[in-house]
């Protein structure tokens, strides 16, 4: 199983190009051809030939390269021919069985993680206890252990990983990997988180120590996950994440919306008037995270006589239909859904996603009924409002997602080629 030329530089909307449209190739274009294949745009070398504009020959040459390195395989032909004519040609395929990802996914009191195909297969999954604010040396350490359990579990060498994705529940610089001033992570402002998780996994497996690692913030991720699995053709996403905080992501044109520094989507730190009095963790006051959060319907909740310590907390006691928790859950929907309303006629995306903890039809209920009061009918015209369909593997599918992009860029796939000398 190849999986060379590891490199640690880490760094489809409705609107889509024409079939026939010209990729500009460098020189050494075998990325550009794989990246066609993987997006579905030309899959037979004939379809390669008439999107390029590449010789037969060049375009055997070049794709000769990435079946040396294991990327592609040739399948049966469908019933139509080449576009240059001629019987049935065979189909190219990305292989995405001849590596795997891992990814893990933090939350305030627990981490989940999975052992993921190339093709954002989970293949293993394990969640347990973590909490955050035990700061990030001991939390990295323990996901490389953790790592190293599922490739056992599953019979995997560590040689076959060939990248880590890490979301992390606070605003993320992804040129660094580290996390800006995050409100519910102490300890883990300007830490080199991917340094750390390196060598966490490498202590763990005896890997090599130049794995990829990428982190970004969990609720991008879960956008990320979401929109390149279900959603595919939808090219403005949007994705509100409430549990013990709130956050959001947006990917646009199938890209993530980071914002200059990776601060976008922070909605739960926007000021609210019903907030004026309640104390944020980030240290303000009158944030809706303070009023709507599961923080603080937690909190609502013990006041009320119902004892309540997080997000999760409130989850099981909306699961259980217990009144209070629904009414309490349905007003912090309207609070959001207030937030959201403004969100829309900026954003004006096509799916807005309601996930987390709190995203149960009592939360949603509340939403929709200010989002729709408040919002510009032109604005919600052609927007659905949905739950979560990747559930708790979103943040996993999106984290393993962002690392198989960033390895088979087609700027980056000729520097793996000459790794492997290919």
């Amino acid at each position: 199983m190849s999986t060379g030329g590891r490199i640690d530089s880490e760094g489809p909307g409705r609107t889509r190009a024409r079939p026939d449209a010209r990729v500009p190739l460098r020189a050494e274009g075998a990325g550009d051809l794989l990246h066609l294949v993987r997006s579905g745009r030309a899959t037979t070398r004939g379809a390669l030939q008439q999107v390029t504009g590449l010789s037969r020959a060049t375009v055997g040459q070049r794709l000769d390269r990435l079946f040396r390195a294991g990327w592609l395989r040739e399948g049966a032909g469908g019933p139509a021919g080449s576009p240059l004519g001629g019987r049935p040609a065979l189909r190219l395929e990305f292989d995405d069985a001849h590596a795997v990802v891992l990814a893990a996914a933090l939350e305030t009191r627990h981490a989940r993680v999975a052992l993921l195909t190339l093709g954002g297969a989970v293949l293993a999954a394990h969640t347990g206890p973590l909490a955050v604010e035990e700061g990030p040396d001991v939390v990295l350490g323990e996901l490389g252990a953790r790592f190293a359990e599922l490739l056992r579990g599953t019979g995997r060498p560590a040689a076959s990983v060939c990248g880590i994705g890490l979301a992390v529940p606070g605003p993320v610089d992804t040129a660094s990997g580290r996390v800006v001033q995050p409100p519910i992570m102490p300890g883990w402002d300007g830490y080199d988180i991917r340094g750390r998780l390196r060598l966490a996994f490498t202590e763990s497996t005896g890997a090599p120590a130049d794995l990829p690692v990428l982190v970004d913030n969990d609720a991008n991720l879960m956008a990320y996950g979401e929109q390149r699995t279900h959603y595919p053709r939808c090219s403005a996403f949007a994705l509100v994440k409430v549990s013990t905080g709130i956050g959001s992501g947006v990917v646009v044109g199938g890209e993530v919306y980071r914002g200059v520094d990776g601060g976008a989507g922070d909605i739960g730190h926007i000021r609210v008037p019903e907030g004026a009095d309640a104390l944020c963790r980030c240290g303000s006051y009158g944030c809706l995270a303070a009023v709507a959060s599961g923080r603080a319907v937690a909190r609502r909740l013990t006041g009320a006589g119902v004892p309540a310590e997080s997000g999760s907390d409130v989850r099981a006691l909306l699961e259980a239909g217990h009144p209070i928790a629904v009414g309490f859950a349905r007003e912090a929907g309207r609070q959001v859904g207030e937030v959201l309303a403004t969100v829309v006629t900026l954003l004006n995306p096509g799916v807005l996603m309601i996930a987390g903890d709190l995203a149960g039809t009592p939360f949603l209920t509340g939403v929709r009924e200010l989002l729709y009061q408040r919002a510009l009918p032109r604005s919600t015209a052609h927007l659905d409002v949905v739950t979560s369909r990747l559930g708790e593997h979103a943040a996993l599918v999106g984290a393993g997602t962002l690392v198989v992009e960033h390895l088979y860029a087609p700027e980056r796939v000729e520097e793996r080629l000459v790794a492997l000398g290919v």
